[in-house]
């Protein structure tokens, strides 16, 4: 009688050891798209200061893999896009990339996910989509062959992955990707043990429609929100338990019902430009703490679909990366400002208790801006870089750039930064609904302040609700 609860003890010890890659512990996108960046020593110290335990590499990269050498970080390295074509039908090129990627720091840093693209399926190019599946089996076989196969081989995928996702019952995966992509995907990751890597931004779908999908709700801050699901009666609390579980049906519905789901990225954007809903601080903190207390609750919290299950997850990003394309959102999902600095505190371990933290500001944009907006050249621009924008601005024709010709109503002042304000104002009102943005690499910012001087009117957008 009394080895029983010994013998229980000792089990229970031996728990964590045993399921350790299914393990609460949380990680870090580590982005390197800004020029601005802290020194990979650095950043392995300011990782540990946010108490992350895994971090995720977009590459392989050799100084921040040397820089991760002896310690406790669980590492995650991609290979990149553009090789899977040719890795795909060669099983010597995979070697190579393994030989010179892993082999020279496995297993002193203690990479343990190796990630064969990015978001491949979410691309037009149908020659890398079908290279996916077969890429990840060459570096699978590689890996064994160099005797690492505690290495778990997985693809970071974005929820565009899937044609329905509402209710979650109905989660489907796109027509045209199902058959010949997503079964053979399941297929491995289910043989290997591997997890289905996911990017799950609730951001994004209550920004498209916060009319209807209500703030708390994505935040995972609602008290009295719930959304239950007619197929399954299953009722939802958070927008990210709904686009989990989503998933979850997707894969059940092609016969992999018990595939673990890994969050590849989840974030909030700190900040954003003037058509960008509730880009602040405030929802920031609140979101990713929230995230912090869900996923670390014990025992697991799971989802309504799957209760009792670990999620595993990395947060977006490391850093505001000032260098990625796109609108302000882009450059603000960080957890840290390049100097180092919180954007706010956050405790990854989820030691930390969400009301022991200080007040965040108020937010000031969770409701659409509605007005006039331009688009002109940021302060301190390159000169040179800015003729190649604007002679980008002006060739794309439909009169984009008449009124600056010689003898236009905006011809003078006769300036480059004069005639670039006013070219990217009016590519940006033209083209805006057809995926052109107010970016140009850096050169230009949003602003609510009509640069319209004398004859010359500035074209611009107004906004009215979200997005329109």
């Amino acid at each position: 009688m009394d080895l029983l609860p010994l013998l229980l003890l000792s089990l229970s010890l031996l728990l964590p050891l045993s399921s350790g890659e299914i393990s609460q512990k949380l990680g870090v996108c580590y982005g390197q798209l800004g020029n601005n960046l802290p020194s990979p020593s650095k950043s392995v110290h300011l990782l540990k200061t946010l108490k992350a335990e895994r971090v995720k590499l977009y590459d392989a990269n050799p100084k921040i893999l040397h820089a991760l050498k002896n310690t406790d970080l669980q590492v995650s390295i991609m290979v990149p896009n553009e090789l899977l074509v040719n890795i795909s039908t060669n099983q010597t090129l995979a070697d190579q990339w393994v030989h010179t990627n892993v082999s020279p720091f496995y297993p002193q840093v203690k990479i343990r996910y190796l990630l064969v693209g990015n978001e491949i399926p979410s691309s037009n190019d149908n020659k890398t989509i079908f290279s996916l599946v077969p890429a990840m089996r060459r570096i699978r076989s590689s890996l064994k062959s160099h005797k690492f196969e505690k290495i778990k081989v997985g693809t970071p995928l974005a929820m565009d992955v899937l044609q329905s996702s509402y209710p979650p019952s109905n989660g489907t995966f796109r027509s045209d990707l199902s058959g010949p992509i997503m079964k053979p995907l399941l297929q491995f990751l289910n043989r290997t043990k591997s997890f289905f890597f996911i990017d799950v931004y609730p951001y994004f779908p209550w920004a498209s429609d916060p009319e209807h999908i209500k703030l708390g709700y994505a935040l995972l801050k609602a008290k009295n929100i719930t959304v239950t699901d007619p197929g399954t009666g299953l009722t939802y609390h958070d927008l990210l338990d709904q686009m989990l579980d989503a998933v979850y049906f997707a894969m059940k519905r092609l016969g992999y019902p018990d595939l673990r789901i890994f969050i590849a990225e989840t974030g909030w954007p700190n900040e954003g430009d003037f058509d960008q809903i509730g880009a602040n601080i405030y929802n920031a903190a609140t979101y990713n703490r929230n995230v912090v207390k869900k996923l670390t609750a014990k025992p697991p919290l799971g989802t309504p679909a799957r209760p009792g299950k670990v999620v595993p997850a990395f947060f977006f990003a490391l850093y505001n990366e000032n260098q990625k394309p796109g609108p302000s959102t882009e450059r603000h999902f960080g957890l840290l400002y390049p100097n180092g600095s919180n954007v706010y505190p956050i405790d990854l371990s989820g030691e930390t208790r969400v009301r022991e933290y200080e007040p965040l500001p108020i937010p000031s944009n969770n409701e659409p801006y509605k007005g006039k907006i331009w688009c002109v050249v940021a302060e301190g621009a390159n000169l040179t870089a800015l003729g190649s924008a604007l002679a980008y601005a002006c060739g794309q024709g439909n009169g984009t750039c008449d009124p600056i010709q010689p003898g236009g109503k905006c011809f003078k002042p006769n300036s480059l930064v004069w005639h670039a304000s006013y070219a990217f104002s009016s590519y940006w009102a033209q083209f805006r609904k057809v995926g052109g943005t107010c970016y140009f690499d850096g050169l230009a910012v949003q602003t609510i302040k009509d640069p319209s001087h004398g004859s010359c009117k500035f074209p611009s957008i107004t906004l009215t609700s979200v997005g329109k």
